[in-house]
């Protein structure tokens, strides 16, 4: 008896089995469904994240009367608006916003441009000691805050900086926070080659920092740029022992001043604090899809 062997067709294409086939979400451009859980989780770190916010602007429309009250409100009252005019009056919150917004605008221009730069040395320059230098502006980091307050202070108080906005600029000015983070961001996202490219076109140091490493970095400065801002605008301790509210104030120490007094108004404190948060809101709700694109973005491309 002879069995005939059928040789298949060089164009046809076996049908991949059942167990090796991949779920359709999973495969290369599908969309993976969070399921029911996830949403719920997301939203109950949502309303978390929220309720602080929420809770400052309640508490920011009534009075002192009801929030010693128990149980104390949950819903707005009457009282927002006036309670804003008068904190924002007593606190001097007009000059406290300005001199705010522009150290907080210096320091984070500064620190985006000097950690970028130093950022590039250690990431892509080849000099003695790079490896020794690191770990020194990583080891700066583990130091608390709170142990270089004396030696600063009696720097600021001997140059005559006290009450004076230059006294919380300079020590911001630098940051080893910065200076790690766009190292580790320039290590991936810009590629040796085109550095070389560069250098064989003729191009000096500060041409390829302006013309190849800023480009290629802009979204790491975003983020670094915001985190900075956010950073200084939220400080308290410094600004508090080196500025007064009549002279010029921060926002914090502006709105610290609503505390004082033998019983101080928790609603007015609450209308400062509401206050002083208001600007960086609406700063990330204008610019926050912006900086997540560009974090996608330099992602894509390291």
């Amino acid at each position: 008896m002879t069995t005939t062997l059928t040789k298949p067709p060089a164009d046809a294409v076996p049908e991949p089995s059942s167990r090796g086939r991949r779920p359709k979400s999973a495969r290369a451009g599908g969309t993976l469904h969070a399921g029911p859980i996830a949403y719920v989780i997301l939203a109950l770190f949502t309303i978390g994240s929220l309720f602080p916010l929420v809770w400052t602007a309640i508490a920011a429309s009534r009075d002192t009367q009801r929030l010693a009250e128990n149980p104390p409100p949950f819903w707005f009252g009457s009282n927002l608006f006036n309670n804003l005019e008068i904190a924002w009056k007593d606190a001097n919150l007009g000059e406290a916003f300005f001199n705010t917004t522009f150290v907080a605008g210096v320091s984070a221009a500064t620190v985006v441009f000097l950690s970028t730069i130093a950022g590039f040395a250690f990431a892509k320059l080849r000099f003695k000691g790079r490896n020794a230098l690191m770990l020194i502006v990583i080891g700066t980091m583990m130091v608390p805050p709170q142990l270089s307050v004396i030696p600063l202070y009696m720097m600021v108080a001997k140059l005559d900086w006290t009450d004076q906005l230059q006294a919380v600029i300079f020590p911001s000015l630098v940051s080893a926070f910065g200076v790690f983070f766009m190292r580790q961001y320039l290590l991936q996202a810009l590629p040796d080659e085109i550095i070389e490219a560069a250098r064989v076109d003729g191009a000096s140091s500060w041409r390829v920092v302006w013309h190849v490493v800023f480009p290629a970095a802009r979204p790491a400065m975003a983020v670094l740029g915001m985190l900075v801002f956010v950073q200084t605008w939220n400080d308290f301790l410094w600004p508090f022992l080196v500025l007064t509210q009549n002279g010029n104030p921060t926002v914090q120490v502006a709105v610290s001043a609503l505390g004082r007094g033998y019983t101080p108004d928790q609603s007015l404190i609450m209308a400062g604090a509401l206050l002083g948060t208001l600007p960086l809101l609406i700063v990330f709700a204008i610019f926050g899809k912006q900086i997540v694109g560009g974090i996608m973005q330099g992602a894509v491309k390291g």
